[in-house]
């Protein structure tokens, strides 16, 4: 079978490796029909993902049918259309026994720790392997997982349906996590520096959008909710000075989530938290939202093809990161497809 493979930061292949076989009563064999390019995709191959080891096939967004099935499933059987949750955490741990495997601290992310979804067949554990419809598409069921990542940032920001949200960025990420808002019911308002993606926005539902390098982001929301900060915001952008905006721009007793990964320190007073008494949260992969994400999708409270831009063949994956390199300003999601 063929096989996407950063060999190390720079060098991308298309390798030819063995078809996985059934070595544990536990797994699934499944055939590869889409899968979705993420950013750290890219910062895999780029080399400047904090956690990524070389070798490796990446890909941890991606969906297809399971062919074989180890003696002792249960849950799936050979033809289920399937999509991967690629969180793996060990199970034994006092921090997977409270339920939060998506930080356990020997947790493999399946396409970052261990070969991933960019090839044409994978070996995957039983509980990580989900049904979906045979009614929607393989691309929606292959980026079932960045609604899996919206789904858990919501739900880390307890976002509720009265509530006015502020999201900073537009990019995919802030889009998703946009979608799972508003079908909620939230009020959301977004920020960026880019004209093209706030207009975007718009399009995807956002109430009121802001862009940074023309208002005041801080007084525009003052503004916006009668000087009382928004209920919660989400910092997709991640760009530092992000954070310090969404600690800024929160009301009293609300609620801040970060999705940032970067080691660098921000200018945060500990007098912004403590004097509005803030909930500062990270957010991390998913925790158990894929039965939920699968149901708003096949339910059509998610329209997760909206959020497809472009489509390529495997073997062009040069091509794809070409696109999503020279194009930032109009692609979201890109899919390659296997067959």
């Amino acid at each position: 079978m063929k096989a996407i493979k950063v060999i190390k930061p720079g060098n991308i292949q298309i390798t030819e490796e063995e078809i996985p076989k059934i070595l544990d009563p536990h797994v699934v064999v499944v055939k590869i029909k889409a899968a979705g390019i993420c950013g750290s995709d890219i910062s895999i191959f780029k080399g400047t993902s904090p956690v990524a080891t070389y070798p490796r096939v990446i890909g941890h967004e991606f969906a297809g049918e399971v062919v074989e099935i180890g003696s002792a499933v249960t849950r799936v059987q050979a033809g289920d259309h399937v999509s991967i949750n690629p969180v793996i955490g060990c199970g034994e741990c006092r921090v997977c026994k409270k339920g939060r495997s998506n930080v356990c601290a020997a947790m493999t992310v399946v396409g970052v720790h261990m070969d991933g979804g960019f090839r044409e067949y994978a070996v995957m554990p039983e509980n990580n392997v989900f049904k979906v419809s045979n009614d929607i598409s393989w691309e929606q069921a292959a980026i079932i997982e960045p609604y899996t990542v919206a789904a858990q940032a919501v739900s880390r920001g307890n976002v509720q349906a009265d509530d006015t949200i502020l999201i900073l960025g537009c990019g995919p990420n802030a889009l998703t996590i946009l979608q799972v808002a508003k079908m909620i019911g939230a009020k959301c308002i977004m920020s960026d520096i880019v004209a093209g993606r706030l207009k975007r926005a718009k399009e995807f539902g956002a109430d009121i959008v802001i862009n940074s390098l023309e208002e005041d982001v801080e007084q525009k929301i003052r503004e916006l909710t009668s000087s009382a900060g928004v209920d919660v915001a989400i910092d997709a952008a991640c760009a530092g000075t992000t954070l310090e905006q969404a600690i800024a721009c929160t009301r009293p007793a609300g609620t801040v989530v970060t999705m940032g990964f970067s080691d660098k320190p921000s200018n945060i007073r500990e007098l912004d938290i403590t004097k509005k008494e803030l909930d500062v949260k990270g957010t991390r992969l998913n925790n158990g939202k894929f039965p939920q994400v699968i149901e708003w999708v096949e339910s059509g409270c998610i329209d997760s093809s909206k959020i497809i831009t472009d489509t390529f063949c495997f073997t062009d994956i040069d091509k794809a990161f070409d696109k999503i390199k020279n194009d930032p300003e109009h692609v979201l999601k890109v899919i390659l497809k296997f067959d």
